[in-house]
């Protein structure tokens, strides 16, 4: 039997947040150690505290437990760090991930539901419908390639002389630059520029599957937790949530076919016209239809391998589906390939005039996908809606609840800023290669027409969040004021230096922006519905851009739309320009990659259940380790732990706790510090980290402490009765005194530690442990 005194073993395990740390700066010491993991993600400790779990610290240790403390660290707990942030700011091919935006925010879609009872139909729609969205976008992003590669530059400019001659590398697919080379039909020339949206497709495979094998193949501790004392109120203490391996390879495969039916797609249609028309060969019109009812068939297969099944959290599901998985793309492929030799037969008299046929798929996506919205809606509230009885049972907290974000239609709203993105994205591009291509603008048709309605509407949209923006900063300006008499009261500075007062009060009231966001996303994603609507009818009612639609009307109506058609080309040109360049600045800049790096800490946070392709979940990784190190720690050492995350971190923290067995958990303690938990997750994610949820972690870790500042704009109180601490003084001094000699800085978001209370909240957990975990064990 060990003795008690080796149970009183003490680790704090801390957890940084976004943006990404070094082991020396968390540790506080320029000599570190790494002492698990790899260089993706690691655990490290100070040089000097290498052995501190060694049999030769016992001494130190009982010293130590004679006056309640923990070995010779002046009552504080050996320190480790873990280290994430190479996780999602890694090497430069981490800036291909901004291609993968709109299928990152369609992602966090699925995870915004209402929290009800699981297995409900009301759920599975839900995420039946996200997933479908999703592939939606796919789909659209194939089409944005098809549109630069077979419309714009092998059908329209190579099929136009003045084009052509102008870009002399197009003359060999180019009938007069060629002389009517072999390369000069319009079906070949578009076979071979079929190679580009193929090649992204592949791109987008690739990157799944390789972030597949490094990420989702990261299995749990525990397979089968223990069954009784779990969480009753969030599926993150599920076996196989942090396991989504199946889900992705399905999805994988339904998504690379969907592209690559989208190719064939592109190229058979405008074949297969051609076939029909009067005296056209009967035996390429049969093998055209035949053609065309495969892809029907392989479009039908790919929407029921996608409606066909979502996650499997209550199990470790380790099967891959791999008839499915490989059959299914290479059938997809086998099919691209017949129909790009279709089209590549020899046509005498054909040739390419105008757009490409199939100029309204984009229409077709655009329809698709504001109806997919406003079901998901009508699902979502009709979730939202449901007895707290049946979602989310559990006692009151503590202060102003502010409930699931738009009342339940979060998910609706980020959807609908997805498929806007996707739009952007497409438009930008095909607009740019448009110009590029016709510098004069009256060689070529141009892009299809709704890409121009949809470019025309982003002025407008600008406008309505520009006197959003109006009204948002008159009420910080205010709060401004009101701010200013609750800190000069607080301080008692009276009267105070107005400067400084004005500064505390200013960050305060900045920092409830954050508290605005569901408003923001409220107004941006109803206008773009309703103009993208707009723009969709007059595409479909005119069949003409804006401009040429307003010919003959009033001098107000032509110069309006003149002025929204170039407004919006140049702006969502100047978008894609700067989009490339921010991608260009990352692959070579390792502070720039950072900098995105935030944006994937916040956004992937949540693993690839509606699309896989998005930037994978780093989660998936990090929260296996950190439920790895807790409980071999724990286990070996029969000591007290204390999880220590800020900002992110104590996100993952919560999550990693959540995948422990309860006899693990007996032993340790949570300590978040500037965490989202409640502020960001708990009303955008209420399914799982609503109010039930945090009840029942609590229930499950009883040692739970939370510290907050009103400047921060991140972190808040997560409302949970005994966990939060009072609001922290920020600064800690209003002036000059004889512990801050200097003026203390507004320390907002960061430096949680220099505050005093933090040592004294940590001490407090620890001590609590020390009289609740159980008798040591052999």
């Amino acid at each position: 039997m060990e003795s008690a005194s080796a149970g009183r073993a003490a680790l704090e395990l801390l957890v940084h947040g976004v943006g990404g740390t070094t082991p020396e700066k968390m540790l506080d010491d320029p000599r570190t150690v790494r002492i698990t993991g790899d260089d993706t993600a690691a655990v490290y400790r100070r040089a000097e505290d290498t052995d501190a779990d060694a049999p030769t610290a016992d001494a130190s240790r009982r010293a130590g437990d004679a006056s309640g403390t923990a070995g010779d660290h002046d009552g504080r707990p050996v320190p480790e760090a873990y280290v994430w942030s190479n996780l999602t700011s890694g090497n430069g091919t981490r800036a291909l991930w901004l291609l993968l935006l709109p299928f990152m925010v369609v992602n966090l879609a699925h995870w915004m539901r209402p929290a009800a009872r699981e297995g409900t139909r009301a759920v599975r729609l839900h995420g039946l419908l996200v997933r479908l969205a999703g592939l939606s976008l796919t789909v659209l992003l194939v089409a944005a390639a098809c549109e630069v590669a077979l419309d714009l530059t092998a059908w329209q400019c190579a099929g136009t002389p003045a084009c052509a001659a102008r870009h002399t590398w197009l003359g060999f697919l180019s009938p007069s630059g060629s002389d009517n080379g072999w390369w000069s039909l319009p079906g070949r020339r578009l076979a071979l520029a079929a190679l580009v949206p193929t090649a992204l497709t592949g791109l987008l495979w690739y990157l799944s599957h390789r972030t597949w094998r490094a990420y989702e193949s990261q299995e749990p501790l525990e397979p089968t937790p223990e069954p009784e004392n779990g969480p009753a109120h969030t599926a993150l203490s599920r076996p196989g949530f942090w396991y989504g391996r199946r889900l992705v390879a399905r999805l994988r495969a339904a998504h690379t076919s969907a592209g690559l039916l989208t190719v064939a797609a592109a190229v058979g249609t405008a074949a297969a016209r051609e076939d029909r028309r009067p005296g056209g060969p009967p035996l390429l019109d049969a093998l055209g239809r035949l053609l065309e009812a495969s892809l029907t068939a392989g479009a039908l297969a790919v929407v029921w391998v996608v409606c066909r099944r979502g996650r499997s959290e209550n199990r470790l599901d380790r099967r891959v589906d791999a008839h499915l998985v490989h059959r299914l793309p290479l059938t997809a492929l086998a099919l691209l390939v017949l129909t790009l030799g279709y089209a590549a037969w020899n046509r005498p008299g054909w040739q390419s005039s105008g757009r490409l046929p199939g100029d309204a798929t984009f229409g077709g996506i655009a329809l698709a996908q504001g109806s997919l919205v406003i079901v998901l809606a009508v699902v979502a509230h009709r979730l939202h809606r449901r007895p707290e009885t049946d979602a989310e049972p559990g006692g009151s907290g503590t202060g102003a609840e502010a409930g699931p974000a738009l009342r339940g239609l979060g998910g609706p709203a980020v959807a609908m800023l997805a498929c806007a993105l996707g739009g952007v994205m497409s438009g930008g591009v095909s607009q740019r290669v448009s110009d590029w291509l016709d510098g004069t603008g009256t060689f070529l048709e141009g892009p299809p027409v709704l890409l121009t309605w949809q470019a025309a509407v982003i002025p407008v949209l600008l406008l309505v969040l520009l006197a959003f923006c109006a009204l948002l900063g008159r009420r910080t300006w205010l709060l401004t004021r009101a701010e200013r008499t609750a800190v000069a009261r607080e301080y008692d500075a009276h009267p105070g230096d107005p400067a400084r007062t004005g500064r505390i009060a200013r960050t305060r009231a900045m920092a409830t922006l954050t508290d605005r966001g569901p408003l923001l996303v409220a107004v941006t994603a109803t206008s773009t519905l309703f103009l993208g609507a707009g723009a969709l009818v007059g595409a479909f009612a005119t069949g003409k851009t804006p401009v040429r639609t307003a010919q003959g009307a009033g001098p107000f109506v032509q110069g309006a739309a003149q002025t929204a058609q170039a407004l919006g080309s140049w702006l969502i040109g100047l978008g894609f320009i700067l989009f490339v360049t921010w991608g260009r600045r990352a692959y070579k800049d390792a502070s720039a990659r950072r900098t995105i790096g935030i944006l994937w800490d916040v956004g992937t946070f949540w693993p690839r259940a509606a699309h896989p392709f998005a930037p994978p979940c780093y989660a998936e990784r990090a929260v296996p380790d950190l439920t790895w190190r807790m409980a071999t720690w724990t286990r070996a050492t029969g000591g007290r732990l204390v999880i220590s995350g800020h900002s992110q971190g104590s996100v993952l923290a919560a999550a990693a706790a959540w995948q422990l067995k309860p006899s693990d958990r007996s032993r340790v303690a949570l300590l978040t510090y500037g965490s989202p938990i409640e502020r960001l997750y708990g009303r955008w994610f209420p399914a799982h980290f609503g109010r039930a949820a945090l009840l029942a972690l609590h229930g499950d870790i009883d040692c739970w402490r939370n510290l907050y500042r009103l400047t921060d704009p991140i972190g808040g109180p997560v409302r949970v009765p005994g966990v939060d601490c009072e609001a922290l003084a920020d600064p800690l001094a209003y002036g000059r005194t004889e512990t801050h000699p200097l003026p203390a800085p507004v320390l907002g978001h960061s430096d949680y530690q220099a505050d005093p209370t933090f040592a004294r909240e940590r001490r407090k957990l620890l001590a609590r442990l020390a009289r609740e975990i159980p008798a040591p064990r052999h």
